[in-house]
């Protein structure tokens, strides 16, 4: 049973988001919410959509909400507890206890890497290295941390196969044999986070020190421009386009090089997250219609190669203002939230020039509450807080399905057409970033706070 919205209900998010555009910048607080409430309500609806994975996904990668069923994510066939690992932090700061403790308990009991299978080295690291590094600093659970290790171990030999040490992007988990040498930034450039904590709790430097020359690697063949081009080979250490990405293929490269910074105090990283945001302002940044895009250009050139930007580049913003770039963000971030007023939805892929979707389904998407967290840790601008209110009230009235929230097939239509498969970033995203906003919870220290691309925790737990 699809959960339904009226013609009333629907034009009414459509009013809300459109009063809540402003062009060109972050206003004051209008102080008109209620967050204590709102976290509440984001609280009782992640334990709603829980209750309904234990009873039908339980250990499962994926719940589909739909239907009821489930779905593997990284091995056909098999489980390796997505949702569930994923989860454990944001039930950890909602103090679900009984909850993140039965999951702990399934990890301990059920979770096992000795599979005869490839799995992606870049999603299996930032989805269940990440969720178990963040569930081990939550609970001290040692054995929690001796699968993250077991599990870094085996994504190593990726890293081990390559002579410019470019992890391949699928690694055996049992043989360590690889294949797809064919890779990107994100792909190659999305580790130091999960490893440099890892690293730090057992101990062991290795796993910092591949995933930083990984990415140095690419670094080191910036153009003229100070751009990279988004595809790379793991083999011959070269890229293989010429396009110069800020979202798909890339985003989290650039996060990367900031965190290590915040987690790490790598002062090169830095230098280069600096360097690398200041040349996509330069030289990515285009207006059309007084929206500011970054679409894809040639990494040489910078002439746009194409016209279309996804909703992954909304973290942009965020990384813009943690790097001291502020205006920039703000300016980026109104161009998402344009999209937001227009659609109530931010549309998967836009056609920059008509700011126009590219196509009608989407995935759940958090960027842009990612976003917001990053600019309101910032300067607590309240602002950022309401514009995510609107987020969270938007995907709750479209997304949720009998069995829990739910992607989307079709947002032009009104009721939107439903999809029907929750996927496991849900969990430890965007539903932890409404809650931190909102509820302002206990156990996290919102300004030590250190979360990795997929919002792992990896410091800031108030114990």
């Amino acid at each position: 049973m699809k959960h339904r919205l009226s013609r009333r209900h629907t034009l009414a998010l459509i009013g809300g988001a459109s009063a809540a555009f402003v062009p060109g910048g972050i206003r004051a607080f209008a102080g008109q919410e209620d967050f204590a409430a709102l976290g509440e309500d984001v609280k009782a609806e992640f334990k709603w959509a829980w209750d309904h994975y234990v009873d039908r996904a339980w250990g499962q990668d994926e719940i589909n909400p739909v239907s009821g069923t489930s779905r593997s994510f990284f091995i056909e066939g098999q489980t390796l507890g997505l949702s569930l690992v994923e989860a454990l932090g944001t039930l950890w700061i909602m103090e679900l206890d009984e909850e993140f403790q039965a999951g702990i308990d399934w990890v301990k009991s059920n979770l096992n890497f000795d599979i005869d299978a490839h799995s992606q080295t870049f999603e299996t690291n930032i989805r269940l290295v990440g969720g178990l590094v963040s569930a081990h600093l939550a609970s001290g659970d040692p054995v929690i941390l001796e699968k993250a290790k077991d599990l870094a171990d085996r994504l190593m030999k990726a890293f081990d196969a390559s002579p410019h040490g470019l992890p391949y992007r699928y690694v055996n988990l049992r043989t360590g044999a690889v294949r797809d040498p064919e890779t990107n930034l994100a792909e190659i450039g999305t580790y130091a986070a999960e490893f440099g904590v890892l690293g730090q709790l057992v101990g062991d430097d290795r796993y910092y020190a591949a995933a930083k020359r990984a990415m140095k690697h690419a670094l080191d063949r910036r153009s003229s421009l100070g751009l990279m081009a988004a595809n790379i080979h793991a083999e011959t250490g070269e890229f293989i386009s010429r396009n110069a990405s800020v979202d798909v293929y890339a985003d989290s490269f650039y996060e990367y090089l900031w965190d290590s910074w915040d987690l790490f105090g790598d002062a090169e990283m830095k230098t280069w997250a600096e360097e690398c945001v200041d040349s996509i302002i330069r030289h990515q940044g285009k207006r059309y219609e007084g929206l500011i895009w970054y679409p894809m250009v040639d990494y040489e050139t910078g002439e746009v190669t194409g016209p279309s930007q996804t909703v992954l580049g909304a973290y942009l913003a965020g990384l813009m203002g943690q790097v001291g770039r502020k205006a920039e963000g703000d300016d980026f971030l109104a161009t998402y939230t344009t999209m937001q007023e227009r659609f109530t939805i931010i549309p998967e892929s836009t056609d920059v020039r008509t700011a126009t979707p590219r196509g009608l389904r989407t995935g759940l998407r958090p960027e842009y509450a990612d976003a917001c967290l990053n600019l309101w840790q910032g300067d607590r601008n309240e602002r950022y807080r309401e514009l995510t209110a609107i987020h969270w009230r938007n995907m709750k009235a479209t997304s949720k399905a009998q069995y829990g929230f739910t992607s989307l097939a079709d947002i032009s239509t009104r009721p939107m057409g439903q999809g029907d498969n929750c996927p496991g970033y849900w969990w430890s995203e965007q539903m932890k970033y409404y809650y931190l906003m909102f509820a302002k919870p206990r156990r996290v220290d919102l300004d030590r706070l250190a979360l990795s691309t997929e919002a792992s925790i990896l410091r800031g737990y108030v114990r």
